[in-house]
């Protein structure tokens, strides 16, 4: 009885060594690609950059390991009440849908706008929703939040000093209390007014400065680190 009783424990561990080598995938055949969402204003989007924005040249730097998509929608904000809310787009549900594995997030520039900005009061209410939303897929994404890129001049209503002074530590306080991590275009664009050719928008070279920095910024494996 000992005898059979031994027999069959290592039968069933030799089926769960099985069961766990067949679940891991061969080393002969590549994974994959990790699906990276960028989600955004215009500045993501590129308007007239072709396949020179941001979102494409992360693409080139991260490499065929990656699957980047560009989500970007001109104009729009986090603010529900906002003039063109990003939450009310088809683009939104799309991105969920995809269920990426990292998620970008680039908004706020035009929740400055005054008209905008006069519902300043539920911007964090609404940030800390939009990051549930995807803190809840079920590719559980590695979230980051994107403090604005400087605003060079204040066209279209969009105003420095309130991404500066107000949104700025409000995206912070939304980081902290969701356990999400900062890319801080802010910093790593203040020197990049030549290449932001309305003062608002990145042109190329801008749009590569841009993809480089968030490159940089991922917590990626250890053999897709990005050179420093």
């Amino acid at each position: 009885m000992l005898y059979q009783k031994i027999r069959i424990f290592l039968c069933l561990l030799l089926v769960a060594d099985v069961m766990q080598a067949a679940a891991q995938p061969s080393s002969n055949y590549p994974s994959a690609p990790i699906r990276v969402a960028c989600v955004g204003n215009s500045i993501t989007e590129g308007y007239g950059l072709g396949d020179s924005t941001y979102p494409a040249q992360l693409q080139r730097i991260l490499g065929p390991a990656y699957e980047v998509r560009n989500y970007g929608l001109g104009g729009r904000t986090l603010l529900k009440n906002g003039d063109r809310p990003y939450w009310k787009e088809t683009a939104f549900q799309q991105v969920q849908q995809w269920h990426p594995q990292i998620v970008i997030i680039e908004l706020g520039t035009n929740d400055s706008k005054p008209w905008n900005w006069k519902d300043s009061l539920n911007f964090i209410p609404n940030y800390l929703e939009f990051v549930e939303v995807f803190k809840r897929l079920p590719s559980h994404p590695e979230i980051y939040l994107c403090l604005p890129p400087p605003s060079f001049s204040d066209k279209f209503g969009i105003r420095n000093a309130v991404i500066k002074k107000q949104e700025i530590p409000m995206i912070k306080q939304v980081a902290k209390t969701e356990h999400v991590r900062i890319i801080n275009l802010y910093k790593g664009m203040r020197h990049e007014a030549a290449h932001f050719y309305d003062g608002i928008h990145p042109d190329k070279i801008g749009a590569v400065h841009m993809a480089a920095y968030i490159a940089r910024q991922l917590k990626l494996p250890p053999h897709h680190k990005i050179a420093q």
